[in-house]
């Protein structure tokens, strides 16, 4: 995995050299108009309605270009006549995304600002990506993505493609851990991987193998993974500022397979359970961000991971684990084993106070019926979670709040343990009550018996885009929840 390298421009569009100059192009009363008005690029202008460009968001066409320096141009559909820092974010992220054979191209989208700016560093870098790690050969040079991308902006501050860079260097390696196949991602090796983050500064990584889970009571994760032959591990990753104000504690579900347990998913059902150590990755890439940003703030990530299978030592419906702290859960469905894994996590980071803990996990497949395979849902603490979604629309995540009421958590109580891991044969917002689960785990402040603010976000649906490429989101693991998540923990530097 590599990030582009990123450039930044004063020099006017027709005069900067690339293999293809991207023109911003914006619906208008009057139709189509480019961005950019100079005299030099009036001609291209011209074409726009000849070649059937709207200016409609994910709309790019590309023709060969005489009299400027570049010897094609590309136009990008940015929507409105007035765009966003999103929008624009959006655009760069299309036309980087979509272009195939030209290694550095250059992004004319009428940048004016320092934030209109890095939302388009920030696009294009992380529009520019593909997964070839499994192909017997490399793509062919017509076939892959810039290497190297130019913006330009009368903005020229280095800091802000070393901001860019991070940020995208965060997405890729989620997506990169995400589409590795889980015969090479299991707990070991992803807590290996985990453990590379100790040489930045500031960090360090603790994992947690099967002996210390069974010393420390972690019986959710131990009792999920006790099916397979590779057995479970906890990564505690610790970035501690020295002047640091505040506390922010990740809780990530890593089950790197999810065979749903001795209650078997069907076949069809079990492709793309890879993708359900996506919150794991997001935490563990926040981090790393966090301190090549450094960010003044103390965040602990927790990664739970397990490889969920069905064997002759798995854990069956109607086994009790007892959870780290004590709390004891009937298992009825192994399937609803994210939930086991994540009780140990969050019961873990509020040992801790933290100032609020938020966790992140592909939980349920409810939440793809409530949200459909783009919005992530968020639950908990209402006004963290109003944070959390703020800050998610301020960086062009789609989250969206989902309520925890007071109805669901008596449908998990159990005959025999202190609660049940799911409610045997109810269809009614398997997301909630997956929350009102979670929430049971969630410890007091110290000294104090209101709790600590927690926010739990399911991105089941937008963690694996499925269908077509929109924006600068292909095909495969997106990486949603990495900036929310790097912008959250810079709020919470702030005095």
């Amino acid at each position: 995995m590599t990030v582009a390298t990123l450039h930044l421009s004063t020099s006017s569009a027709s005069e900067l050299e690339s293999d293809v100059l991207v023109i911003g192009v914006v619906k208008t009363d009057s139709g189509p108009k480019l961005v950019d008005a100079s005299p030099e690029l009036s001609s291209f202008e011209q074409s726009l309605s000849v070649i059937g460009a709207t200016g409609a968001a994910d709309e790019l066409y590309r023709i060969p270009a005489t009299g400027i320096a570049a010897p094609a141009v590309a136009f990008i559909g940015l929507g409105d006549t007035s765009p966003s820092a999103e929008s624009l974010r959006y655009a760069a992220g299309s036309a980087a995304r979509q272009l195939r054979g030209a290694a550095h191209i250059a992004l004319a989208l009428g940048a004016e600002s320092a934030d209109d700016t890095l939302a388009v560093l920030e696009g294009a870098a992380i529009g520019a990506y593909s997964y070839d790690a499994y192909r017997s050969t490399p793509p062919e040079a017509e076939k892959s993505q810039a290497s190297s991308i130019t913006v330009l902006s009368p903005v020229s501050d280095a800091s802000l493609i070393e901001r860019a860079s991070i940020i995208a260097h965060a997405t890729h390696v989620t997506r990169d851990l995400v589409n590795e196949a889980p015969r090479e991602l299991y707990p070991a090796t992803f807590a290996d991987r985990a453990s590379e983050l100790a040489a930045l500064d500031n960090v360090e990584v603790e994992v947690f193998a099967e002996k210390e889970l069974e010393e420390g009571g972690f019986g959710g994760i131990l009792g999920v993974g006790q099916g397979s032959t590779r057995g479970p591990r906890l990564v505690k990753i610790s970035y501690t500022p020295s002047n640091a104000a505040k506390h922010l504690a990740l809780v990530g579900k890593g089950i790197t397979f999810d065979s749903g347990g001795l209650s078997l998913k069907p076949g069809l059902s079990m492709i793309g359970m890879k993708f359900d150590m996506s919150g794991a990755a997001t935490v563990m890439a926040v981090v790393e961000a966090c301190a090549k940003l450094g960010t003044n703030v103390r965040l602990t990530a927790w990664l739970c991971l397990a490889e969920n299978m069905p064997s002759g030592s798995a854990i069956r419906p109607n086994d009790v684990l007892t959870i780290r702290g004590g709390k004891t859960v009937e298992v009825l469905n192994t399937d609803a084993e994210g939930r086991l894994v994540m009780a140990d996590g969050l019961v873990a980071a509020s040992e801790e106070n933290p100032d609020a803990i938020v966790d992140i996990a592909t939980l349920t497949g409810a939440a793809v019926v409530a949200l459909g395979n783009r919005y992530a849902g968020a639950m908990g603490d209402k006004a963290l979670v109003n944070q959390v979604v703020a800050t998610a629309d301020r960086v062009g995540e789609p989250f969206w709040p989902m309520p925890i009421s007071p109805e669901l958590r008596p449908l998990l109580a159990s005959d025999i343990a202190d609660i049940a891991n799911i409610k045997p044969g109810n269809t009614a917002g398997g997301m909630l009550i997956a929350a009102a689960f979670l929430k049971d785990f969630v410890g007091k402040r110290a000294d104090s018996t209101e709790t600590i603010p927690w926010a739990h976000i399911d991105i089941a649906g937008p963690s694996d885009n499925r269908g077509g490429g929109w924006g600068y989101v292909g095909k495969g693991a997106t990486g949603i929840g990495v900036r929310t998540l790097i912008e959250l923990a810079e709020e919470f530097s702030r005095p």
